[in-house]
């Protein structure tokens, strides 16, 4: 084996061990988010949990880092795939995990406030506004990203799940989102963002274990 081979390989099992490692981070990130959104006995949208003047607070801050050390991880092993359409060629699906990912530190550090209450009329405060405005974003860089791996060449199966995911979580969250902002049943609507945010990080976990075990070829 030559200089060049070995290293290689060597990069190549860092790489896989990253992935593997971002992949255990998003998992463990679903896991926080579940077990404090169980614990809340309450009906609540997701981002109520990192509200400061909530017991979860500090569990839903760490959760959202864990999802922007993950989720960076394999943006990174994904860096070569790319959407065989042109429109969706302008960056690849890594560029739009890892704007996700900023998105999602600065939300991680700016909590909304209890109840996190639109960022409208009186209840107006810049916490809620950033905070809702980064979180809309991060999960549109996400629907951009799997819509983006739904096109790309080489995995089949990643490119159908990855259609099929995007298209639920702008669906479910749009949902979601509508019923909070109309104040109408916002308990099942709480609901359907923990939905979404589920299919959301399931899709990231999945596309990683996919990259580590058999990579996607980009065009």
């Amino acid at each position: 084996m030559t200089v060049d081979a070995a290293s290689r390989r060597g990069r190549a099992r860092l790489e896989l061990a990253g992935t593997l490692l971002g992949a255990v981070f998003v998992l463990a990130a679903l896991v926080i988010i579940w077990i404090a959104r169980a614990s809340a006995h309450r009906d609540l949208y997701v981002s109520e949990l990192g509200a400061r003047t909530e017991p979860t607070a500090g569990w839903f801050e760490a959760a959202l880092l864990l999802i922007v050390a993950g989720g960076s991880l394999i943006a990174y092993a994904g860096r070569d795939i790319r959407s065989r359409l042109p429109w969706l060629r302008l960056w690849t699906p890594a560029v739009s995990l890892w704007i996700g990912c900023g998105f999602f530190l600065v939300a991680s550090q700016v909590p909304c406030t209890e109840g996190c209450p639109l960022p409208v009329g009186s209840s107006f405060t810049w916490e809620d506004l950033i905070h809702t405005l980064v979180a809309v974003l991060a999960f549109a860089a996400a629907c951009w990203g799997m819509l983006q791996v739904s096109f790309a060449r080489g995995h089949r199966a990643i490119a159908v799940m990855s259609l099929a995911a995007g298209g639920s979580v702008a669906i479910i969250a749009g949902a979601g989102g509508l019923l909070s902002l109309f104040r109408f049943h916002m308990d099942f609507g709480s609901r359907l963002e923990l939905v979404a945010t589920t299919i959301a990080l399931g899709w990231v976990l999945v596309l990683g274990l996919a990259i580590a075990v058999r990579p996607v070829r980009s065009d």
